[in-house]
């Protein structure tokens, strides 16, 4: 699209319009085909992940383009810092009062390549907008089942960043959001810029190979890619064990991995061994389990004294965890096929099991639970040795990077006065672990959410070894070097958390699956990224309070 930037502003302007005005029927649509109902506080999983993702997107999208019209640095008023490893790191959340409030104790950053530095950082952005006279291509994006956010955003990332035409076809899974995509983006239809297809992996394969496709995304598994870009069967794994591509075209991919959820051992009170347990348990069960960022390797410390309390405060919440309906196909199967090849296993829940196996050998590389992505309710525990927080963090950064599969996010649970007596092995941790978002008393999800950070990979997978993928999506300053997200958020819940030495006003997270308010505040959220006001924000916190 080399669109005058203006007319590319107007037609994000009208994409918000109308997302607005389809966003109730668009949450109805996907809650009734996850077998939820809209006054359920799960419902919340889709205002958040629908449209209010979308919304926060544009809102960010939009003022970098008004910053390449007005020829104002996309990265003016960014601060920019050094990373113990060297790296210049982007602070780029939170970044105004609302922001401050609506995500308090959250924080951003964006760690750059090694190569980049402080005098080439701004020249690093907006490759596309830089380019003399540059080359539009037509992508094809193979759109997500999970997360009805995920086809939307790939296409304005094709569309505005890389300033690309975009087909879309739609996942046979989540279809249904097809129309409601169509009504938001008539106006790019008719004008050429976007097409949108159905159909299941024979349309893939066909768009894939097409001679007027040029470039290629998808968001899916190891196995679709392989089979776009070496092909299927026996040929395919020919192909790809002698790194000989059948499809030359340029391929991008999101594919989740083995996400750890390491715990620092600390000096936790009763409260905050089950509010964690919480935490943890929701970035394992939100959206029923079928997230590529779900956590899946619970990494104990295997000396902590506190480790058998935390195990049964995360049995306690997996039991009380509403059973969801599995409705991502082929689910059932692939959780009972993971769970039987384990010999300590527990089941929660009743006609939609939720399964937790402990007892794996960290020393075990080849362990199914290391070497593949669970897509599904289960979680897994394992142990590190380490006799003191810096140890077992040197120890869980190793385990990390070398034996859990992919690099799309890892999250690290530490509390306040640990991480204050361990800043630099904190600080080292984070720097060490390869991966494309790192989260610190968050979820990596959030960093989903926050569209100024890439979303992606860690960089360098071979295409022979792809593992989460390659390229990023999100991205909202466009940065075409960065190495990582950061992701930091608050140990404990206000005001409990003042007593720690944390100073925000967050009460319970938001895509936490206890908090009865997620469905009304998803909502509220949406009225706000329509007219953003005070008044609206004191309406989102009074919500959030009841949490």
């Amino acid at each position: 699209m080399t669109l005058p930037i203006v007319d590319k502003i107007a037609y994000l302007d009208a994409i918000k319009d109308k997302t607005v005005s389809v966003a109730e029927p668009w949450v109805e649509a996907a809650t009734k085909a996850k077998g939820l109902s809209m006054d359920q506080p799960a419902a919340g999983e889709e205002w958040l992940a629908g449209p209010f993702t979308v919304l926060w997107y544009l809102k960010d999208l939009r003022t970098s383009l008004v910053r390449l019209a007005s020829g104002i640095p996309i990265l003016h008023g960014y601060e920019s810092t050094t990373s113990p490893s060297g790296q210049v790191v982007v602070d780029v959340f939170p970044k105004s009062f609302d922001e401050r409030v609506l995500f308090s104790g959250v924080t951003a950053e964006v760690w750059m390549d090694p190569q980049v530095t402080e005098e080439n950082l701004e020249d690093t952005t907006a490759e596309f907008y830089r380019t003399r006279d540059p080359r539009s291509r037509v992508t094809v994006t193979l759109g997500a089942g999970n997360v009805a956010s995920i086809p939307f955003l790939d296409v304005l990332y094709a569309l505005f960043v890389e300033g690309n035409v975009v087909v879309l076809k739609m996942n046979p899974v989540n279809d249904y959001l097809g129309p409601f995509f169509e009504t938001i983006f008539d106006g790019l239809i008719a004008d050429g810029f976007v097409r949108i297809t159905y159909g299941g992996a024979e349309v893939g394969a066909y768009l894939s190979t097409h001679d007027g496709v040029d470039s290629i995304h998808i968001t899916g598994s190891a196995t679709t890619y392989n089979a776009i870009v070496f092909g299927t069967g026996a040929e395919g794994d020919a192909n790809r064990e002698g790194d000989r591509p059948k499809n030359s075209r340029p391929v991008s991919a999101e594919l989740g991995g083995a996400a750890p959820f390491i715990v620092v051992p600390g000096a936790w009170s009763n409260k905050d061994i089950r509010y964690q347990a919480e935490h943890l348990v929701s970035q394992k069960l939100n959206n029923s389990g079928f997230n590529c960022i779900a956590a899946q390797v619970l990494v104990l410390p295997r000396t902590w004294d506190q480790k058998d309390q935390f195990l049964d405060a995360v049995r306690s919440a997996m039991a009380e965890a509403e059973d969801r309906d599995p409705y991502y196909p082929g689910s059932s199967d692939r959780a009972a096929r993971a769970v039987n090849q384990s010999d300590e296993v527990e089941r929660f829940g009743d006609d939609h099991p939720r399964y937790l196996v402990t007892g794996l050998d960290a020393a075990d590389s080849q362990e199914p639970w290391f070497t593949k992505e669970i897509f599904g309710p289960a979680l897994a525990v394992t142990e590190l040795p380490g006799a003191d927080p810096a140890s077992f963090l040197a120890n869980a950064v190793e385990f990390a990077n070398e034996y859990l599969y992919g690099t799309l996010g890892a999250n690290i649970v530490v509390d306040p006065k640990t991480a204050r007596a361990n800043a630099d092995a904190l600080d080292q941790a984070v720097a060490d672990l390869r991966y494309g978002t790192v989260a610190v008393n968050a979820w990596t999800g959030v960093g989903y959410f926050l569209g100024r950070c890439p979303w992606g990979a860690f960089p360098g997978h071979a295409r022979d070894d792809i593992q989460s993928g390659t390229g990023v999506v999100h991205n909202a300053l466009m940065f075409t070097k960065a190495e990582k997200s950061v992701i930091r958020g608050p140990f404990a819940e206000a005001p409990r958390s003042f007593l720690k030495g944390e100073f925000h006003l967050a009460p319970k997270l938001v895509y936490l699956i206890t908090n009865k308010q997620a469905h009304v505040i998803g909502e509220k959220l949406i009225d706000y990224c329509d007219e953003p006001s005070k008044a609206k924000i004191a309406s989102i916190a009074a919500s959030a309070l009841r949490g």
